[in-house]
């Protein structure tokens, strides 16, 4: 028997509707978005309003698109994890309904038989807690309306340190079309204050990080049986990412660099497709997602389950270096002032394995350390929705800010080189809460556990 397609969507839509939509992660409550709108709201200037878009599906070729992955600020404002949705902030709305609005996309038939229903208004108003909620074709309606309330517009443009981006995106030609369409309009920036707001997280952000880095975990210890002289470096990608995606993960928080022998001297080394020898170290900067929140972890193991003594000192020193690194991760630190600290305890190392001597320290500047030929990078970054997370390094450091700590030591001369990483919680007092503490990092427990 025939169902026609009308029937086949209006029967498809009852079930959705009868139902929550179903999510591959634990979403974090919508008070919490509430509250992240508010903090952001109380730093606009008067009569402002404010605009947020998702990313786009960003195409590859023919009808292929790679997957999805929501715009991070958009989602710490509203928990939203859905394409073409829109989030206008504007806390001088003349009506109180308009002082935050959510636009999603609306199912239709199509839409519901090919890729499956969208989020309902309701379903978008319990996953946010934004009360008013419009189609997205109403955008440019209610947009129009609410201008002419307004002075100023914020805009968010991606002004993170690291950001190289040429893409022109959804943001970017929104942007270009509310500055033709309303010239006599003030602009603002969001990103600065999302920067400070993001940087520091709430116990619900810290949690995800954490489920992040207990998958992780997972993948860590299933990788360490399967290690050995002649696996390929794309087969312990695999492992990894098998594990990930089992638990809930939607697979690495970043391109995984799985680096054996003289690759881990290459710092983003991608390709990932050489095989691993005996006598190898291998190199793994590999780290899974959970509810779009990053985890990000280094570990160094050796192909044959033990490290040469040669291996061990040096892995023994970076070790050295992580844990003392570590300590000085406090509130009120500088981020530039900690790594040259890092700098003189990754160069006392250095010296006592024999890579730097009296005359390289003599010869040396503060523009360019001695140490820098061995460890070319630096020890920290903020993290949290992004690996490389938003954060204003000249700011003190203060409590609940997420780092990683990520010495290495790198020597071409020698075919191998060592990086060790966690993802740290700064405290009010006390040493930083190490979200990895229970990923094996010790050489000697590596070894029993791969030789187990």
């Amino acid at each position: 028997m025939t169902i026609s397609i009308g029937l086949a969507f209006l029967n498809f839509k009852n079930s959705y509707l009868s139902k929550k939509q179903s999510m591959r992660y634990h979403p974090i409550p919508a008070s919490v978005y509430k509250q992240n709108r508010t903090r952001f709201a109380n730093a606009l200037q008067s009569k402002s309003l404010a605009v947020f878009n998702s990313n786009d599906i960003y195409p590859i070729s023919a009808d292929s698109t790679l997957p999805f992955q929501q715009h991070r600020d958009i989602f710490y404002l509203s928990g939203i994890d859905q394409e073409e949705s829109i989030l206008v902030i504007f806390p001088d709305a003349q009506e109180e309904k308009h002082r935050e609005i959510l636009f999603v996309r609306e199912t239709n038939e199509h839409i519901a038989v090919w890729e499956g229903a969208k989020l309902t208004k309701a379903q978008a108003r319990e996953r946010s807690g934004i009360q008013t909620v419009y189609w997205l074709d109403e955008f440019k309606r209610i947009f129009q309306e609410l201008n002419a309330q307004c002075n100023c517009f914020y805009f968010n443009t991606n002004e993170h340190y690291r950001q190289a981006v040429e893409t022109q995106t959804r943001e970017d030609r929104f942007i270009d079309w509310c500055k033709k369409t309303y010239p006599a309009h003030s602009v603002g920036k969001s990103n600065p204050i999302l920067q400070q707001l993001r940087s520091v997280k709430s116990p619900e952000e810290i949690e995800q990080i954490q489920q992040a880095c207990d998958i992780t975990e997972k993948g860590f210890r299933r990788i360490l049986s399967f290690i050995k002289p002649g696996v390929w470096e794309y087969e312990i990608e695999a492992e990894f990412v098998h594990e990930f995606i089992r638990n809930r993960s939607k697979g690495f928080a970043y391109t995984p660099i799985i680096a054996a022998g003289e690759n881990a001297n290459v710092l983003h080394y991608i390709e990932n497709n050489k095989q691993c020898h005996k006598g190898d170290l291998v190199l793994m900067d590999v780290a899974a997602e959970y509810g779009n929140y990053s985890s990000d972890m280094t570990r160094t193991v050796p192909v044959s389950g033990r490290f040469t003594s040669r291996q061990k000192k040096v892995y023994e020193s970076v070790l050295k270096v992580k844990k003392e690194a570590t300590q000085l991760l406090k509130p009120g630190v500088i981020w530039k002032e900690f790594h040259i600290e890092v700098g003189k305890l990754i160069t006392s190392e250095l010296v006592k394995l024999g890579l730097l001597d009296k005359a390289d320290l003599q010869n040396e500047s503060t523009e360019k350390p001695a140490y820098k030929k061995y460890f070319m990078h630096g020890t920290a970054h903020h993290m949290g929705l992004d690996t490389h997370d938003y954060g204003l390094l000249h700011l003190p450091m203060e409590p609940n800010m997420v780092f990683t700590v990520e010495p290495g030591i790198y020597i071409p001369e020698e075919g191998f080189g060592v990086r060790l990483e966690d993802d740290v919680v700064i405290q009010a007092e006390g040493a930083p809460l190490n979200l990895m503490s229970s990923i094996p990092i010790e050489a000697e427990e590596i070894e029993t556990l791969m030789n187990s």
